[in-house]
């Protein structure tokens, strides 16, 4: 039978175990809900067993636990067969304020073709799109590939806990390809792959002056004032063309391809909306390029926090001894955050005026990714959204930064396709998450048909 006919067929079971899963507060970052964490990881155990894993396991960490399923296509020819990693997380984030909850956020509500509760989307029900995709394949007989499942419970506390895993299981983990469902679609009647997210780099300055706030009226004129200093600083990091200045910024930037910018310039998009939505009446960026590339393939800078000298009510004439800043940049593919943060200190360093200290502390990081658009894996996943779509799914890259794909492709050595059927109106880590049921029908067909025409090409 088709996977929509095998959808129909078993839907009131699809939705009881999505509710199983969902009615376990799998809260990672309240140590409250540490044993349902224990309890999640078991009920995938047993979910994966049942959809046709032969192997399923509970695999420990220094966190939350792993659940670790298997499953090997049958074949005289083991070495040709092609190997599926699946990568979800089961854990997922507080539900507060629950007073802005139309309806119990552990407690599936169907409303209007859409199911709602915490985890709905963010990941609980992307990853039943991938483990009913696998059931239907396996128990109709169709499941030409090895498939492999690793779900985790600390995505949405950042991943400590994977890369050691990562690095302690690399045998075990051995795959072709790595396919994920935790990403969004651009629309409903706009479906779209996510083929690239940018890295990250954050830092926290600090500028040290006089060794006391000071009388604006007595030394003002007389002494560098440290707030000053900061807006002296930060304002030359980026020019009047949007270009960031830090030496050597740019070396490893790859251009955007051609054909990806003829995608992205069929994304439905209205630059007067944009700028309605945010109340702004111009945007800024990098000169050459549009909006939707420059949030997105493009690297940026931005001052994300900045303090000193005296903000309370009224009025106090202090030159302040102190001022602070917290700043990041968006990086892309192939731009690495480390080699981008030794830089930018060596760089706020040198553009210090005299009359102050400055301090740099590099915070925390992640690279970029990029996944091909002529891979073979790639161009599986889009036969298989314009299946389940009726149409080709554009290739979008995304401005936000998912750092633990990147650790995959450093460790495992392979790439990940991101197969994402989020949608905006879904309000992960919001009041009244949900997923629209029939978009997740379609998200089962789309990965059944991505394993269906993966295994048909040829080098893998």
């Amino acid at each position: 039978m088709s996977a929509l006919e095998y959808i129909n067929a078993h839907r009131e079971r699809f939705l009881d175990e999505w509710a199983s899963l969902i009615r376990i507060q799998s809260v990672s970052c309240q140590p409250e809900h540490k044993a349902d964490m224990t309890r999640c990881a078991e009920r995938w155990r047993e979910l994966l067993l049942a959809a046709g894993c032969q192997r399923a396991d509970i695999l420990p960490s220094a966190g939350n636990p792993f659940v670790y399923g298997e499953y090997h296509y049958p074949s005289s020819a083991p070495s040709s067969v092609p190997t599926v990693l699946v990568y979800a997380h089961y854990d997922v984030m507080p539900v507060e304020p629950l007073d802005a909850w139309h309806s119990d956020p552990w407690k599936p509500s169907i409303r209007k073709g859409r199911l709602y509760a915490r985890g709905a989307d963010d990941d609980k029900g992307q990853a039943m799109i991938q483990a009913k995709a696998f059931e239907y394949l396996v128990q109709e007989g169709l499941m030409q590939c090895n498939v492999k499942f690793i779900f985790e419970g600390e995505e949405e506390i950042g991943s400590p806990s994977l890369a050691a895993f990562l690095e302690d299981h690399k045998e075990l983990l051995k795959a072709d390809i790595i396919l994920v469902s935790d990403t969004s679609m651009i629309g409903k009647q706009t479906p779209s792959i996510t083929t690239g997210l940018r890295g990250l780099a954050y830092w926290e300055i600090e500028v040290d002056g006089p060794n006391r706030d000071l009388h604006s009226g007595h030394f003002g004129g007389a002494v560098k004032n440290p707030v000053n200093a900061l807006c002296e600083i930060l304002a030359q990091v980026v020019d009047k063309d949007g270009r960031i200045t830090i030496p050597g910024f740019y070396d490893d930037v790859l251009p955007i391809p051609a054909e990806e910018r003829a995608m992205i310039a069929q994304i439905p998009f209205s630059q007067k909306d944009y700028n309605a939505a945010i109340d702004v009446d111009e945007v800024f960026g990098e000169t050459g390029y549009s909006t939707l590339e420059r949030n997105s393939c493009r690297p940026s800078f931005d001052v994300c926090g900045i303090w000193g000298g005296y903000t309370g009510e009224g009025s106090k004439t202090v030159l302040p001894s102190k001022a602070f800043a917290k700043v990041s940049c968006r990086l892309v593919a192939n731009q690495d955050h480390e080699k981008i943060s030794a830089a930018f200190v060596e760089y706020v360093q040198a553009l210090a005026p005299k009359g102050v200290r400055v301090k740099v502390k590099p915070m925390h990081g992640g690279q970029g990714y990029v996944c091909p658009i002529d891979i073979p894996a790639y161009k599986a996943a889009e036969k298989g959204f314009e299946i389940a779509f009726g149409k080709r799914p554009l290739a979008a890259r995304r401005g936000g930064s998912i750092p633990i794909i990147a650790d995959f492709e450093r460790i495992l050595g392979c790439k990940t396709i991101l197969m994402g059927f989020g949608l905006e109106q879904n309000a992960i880590h919001s009041p009244n998450e949900s997923m629209d049921l029939e978009v997740w029908e379609k998200g089962i067909v789309a990965v059944s048909e991505f394993y269906k025409a993966y295994c048909q090409f040829p080098n893998k």
